[in-house]
């Protein structure tokens, strides 16, 4: 059965997609064109489909589709039953709907995108205490990071409302901008970030350690937190990857925009995954060429005794890539 998270997941990674409120209804559009709108109670899912097509599939499945309001007759739209949506069903509406209202072009590059390029070898020790040097005279480079690990006890349980106040603190320190609820107003985002938390468990292990299957189910994580929402926008995937760091920080090798484009071309599940196992070797590749030392003595003996090696590896992307941007 398709639910509501499910539709804004599948929209949210979809190109130039922006979700609103109208009138008390979630819409999802690309530009001013809304392309999937969801009834006031959310039981129902509007979706841009051929209306010459429509006749034929609300015949085949009455339970489950059915026509728009006669005013909206006139556009191409259908509507259906959310709940009696499959997952299968709901990804190729939703996707089907998207493709109505995009650019060809857009479409062919997110459904059907070039070869993915060879992800660079790992960097050497050498060049990973240049990084550190450059990361090391950024001012005040730690001082948000320590002020979090001290108000959280060094370890982030999002099921306490302090601690999620301090990841929403530091996340706005790097330049998130997710806004503080006014006097008086529901804290959205504690609230939203709460409930995810409930629904996953988040893998522990050391970068250069994780499995197959820790991965699989840190970029779903990924992908469900970057889709958050957060009062007319969702969270980001930029975001998204330095609160999983902040609650995993020897686990998840975090990520920027200029980052994610410049190695995969794309911010969504899939890539998020392909950073992870990234980091994974280069991480044990790091380690075999310090010799097997303990990670913490690396990252000392590297100049960052503050951070994990994930951070260690990611800081060396920021410096290669987003800093000489």
């Amino acid at each position: 059965m398709a639910t509501v998270d499910d539709v804004r997941r599948l929209a949210l990674s979809l190109p130039r997609t922006q979700e609103h409120l109208i009138r008390d209804r979630v819409k999802f559009r690309i530009g001013s064109i809304v392309y999937l709108a969801l009834s006031r109670d959310e039981s129902e899912l509007g979706f841009a489909f051929p209306k010459e097509e429509r006749a034929a599939l609300v015949a085949a499945e009455p339970a489950k589709f059915f026509l728009p309001r006669e005013s909206d007759l006139r556009f191409n739209w259908v509507e259906a039953h959310l709940g009696a949506l499959d997952q299968d069903e709901l990804t190729e509406l939703v996707i089907e709907a998207w493709r109505m209202v995009v650019p060809a072009k857009v479409a062919r590059a997110h459904l059907d995108p070039p070869a993915a390029p060879p992800l660079p070898p790992a960097p050497s020790l050498a060049e990973l205490r240049a990084s550190a040097e450059v990361f090391n005279g950024f001012a005040g480079v730690d001082r948000s990071w320590l002020a979090l690990r001290a108000d959280t006890g060094s370890a982030l349980d999002l099921s306490r409302a302090e601690h999620r106040t301090a990841l929403h603190r530091w996340l706005n320190s790097w330049g998130c901008r997710i806004r503080y609820p006014r006097e008086g107003e529901p804290d959205t985002f504690g609230t939203e970030l709460a409930a995810w938390w409930r629904r996953h468990t988040l893998a522990d292990a050391p970068l250069a350690r994780l499995t197959a299957r820790d991965i699989s189910r840190l970029a779903g994580a990924y992908e469900e937190l970057a889709a958050l929402p957060i009062g007319r926008r969702s969270l980001g995937p930029t975001a998204a990857s330095k609160a999983l760091y902040a609650l995993r920080p020897d686990t998840v090798m975090p990520w920027d925009a200029a980052i994610a484009q410049r190695l995969y071309g794309s911010r969504d599940r899939a890539a998020f995954a392909r950073h992870l196992e990234l980091g994974r070797t280069w991480a044990r590749a790091v380690l075999e060429a310090a010799g097997g030392i303990p990670e913490a003595d690396l990252c000392a003996e590297l100049g960052r005794p503050a951070v994990s090696l994930a951070k260690v590896l990611d800081e060396h992307l920021y410096v290669t890539i987003t800093h000489r941007a």
